[in-house]
C-alpha cells in the first residue's frame, strides 16, 4: 500500500488514475513482477503483487518515482507526494492470499463511495471481462479449472460479507499489544498468552470472536500477539 503524503489526495481526477495505472503496467512489463489485484483510492493505492527477478522495493520506487513526476508537474508543486515508505506484508498462505484480493476490492464498499461491480479503478471487473493487466489465471485457476465456474465462485467470494482486515490504514487509536495480550488471558482464563494455540478448537474461535468484538482491538493485533495466523482470527 502506498499513501499521500499526510494522507493527501494522489489522484486529481481520473487522467490522473489512468495515468497510474499506465504506469504499473509499464514498469511490470520492464520488471517481470505478477499483479494479482490493485485498488485506486483517492489518496491511497493497494496493489497485490508478486516480485521476480527485481525486488518490490525497486519496483515500488519506480512506479512512486515515476506518477509522482508526472503528479509534480501537472499541479505545479514540488516535493514528496506519497508517505514515507510503501507499507507491506507477506501472503502466507491461500486462504490470506483470497482474502486479500476480496479486502482489495472492497475498499470502495466499506468507504461508501461504489459498488465492487461499478467501480473503474479497481481490478475487480478484470477477473470477470478478462480485460486489464493482471495476471489473472492463477486466482482463478486456484477456484476451479473451469473458467466460467471460476468466475461464478470468484463472484460469490467477492461478495461475501465479511470483516477482512489486510493493512490497515485508519487513525483510530489502538489499544497497546500488552492490553490486548492482558485481555484475551482475561477471557481465556490463561496464564500465558501463548496457551490459546493449545486450546480446543472451539474454545480457541470462542475467545477470539470475543476479542474481535472489543472496540480498539483489530484482528491483525490479535494475530501479532498470539501467533495465530489472520485467515483463521477472521474465520472465527
Amino acid at each position: 500500500m502506498i499513501r499521500g503524503i499526510n494522507r493527501q489526495n494522489i489522484f486529481e481526477d481520473d487522467e490522473d488514475r489512468e495515468r497510474f495505472v499506465d504506469t504499473i503496467a509499464r514498469y511490470k512489463k520492464e520488471t517481470d513482477f505478477k499483479l494479482y489485484a490493485y485498488c485506486l483510492m483517492n489518496n491511497h493505492v493497494h496493489l497485490l503483487v508478486k516480485e521476480n527477478k527485481i525486488e518490490l522495493s525497486k519496483i515500488m520506487k519506480r512506479i512512486g518515482t515515476s506518477y509522482a513526476y508526472y503528479f509534480n508537474w501537472k499541479y505545479g508543486r514540488n516535493g514528496h507526494l506519497f508517505q514515507d515508505r510503501y507499507k507491506s506484508e507477506v501472503i502466507e498462505n491461500d486462504a490470506y492470499f483470497n482474502i486479500a484480493i476480496r479486502y482489495i476490492h472492497q475498499n470502495p464498499v466499506k468507504a461508501g463511495i461504489s459498488k465492487m461491480n461499478e467501480y473503474k479503478w479497481s481490478s475487480y471487473n478484470c477477473y470477470i471481462k478478462g480485460e486489464g493487466i493482471l495476471d489473472k489465471g492463477f486466482f482463478l485457476n486456484m477456484l476451479s479449472n473451469d473458467r466460467d465456474l471460476a468466475i461464478k465462485k470468484y463472484i460469490d467470494f467477492m461478495n461475501e460479507p465479511n470483516k477482512d482486515e489486510c493493512l490497515e490504514i485508519d487513525e483510530r487509536i489502538r489499544l497497546t499489544d500488552e492490553k490486548v495480550r492482558n485481555i484475551i488471558k482475561e477471557i481465556g482464563k490463561l496464564e500465558d498468552i501463548s496457551g490459546i494455540k493449545n486450546l480446543d478448537t472451539v474454545i480457541r474461535n470462542k475467545i477470539l470472536r470475543k476479542a474481535k468484538e472489543i472496540e480498539g482491538i483489530s484482528v491483525l493485533q490479535i494475530s501479532r500477539v498470539t501467533g495465530i495466523n489472520r485467515a483463521v482470527i477472521i474465520k472465527s
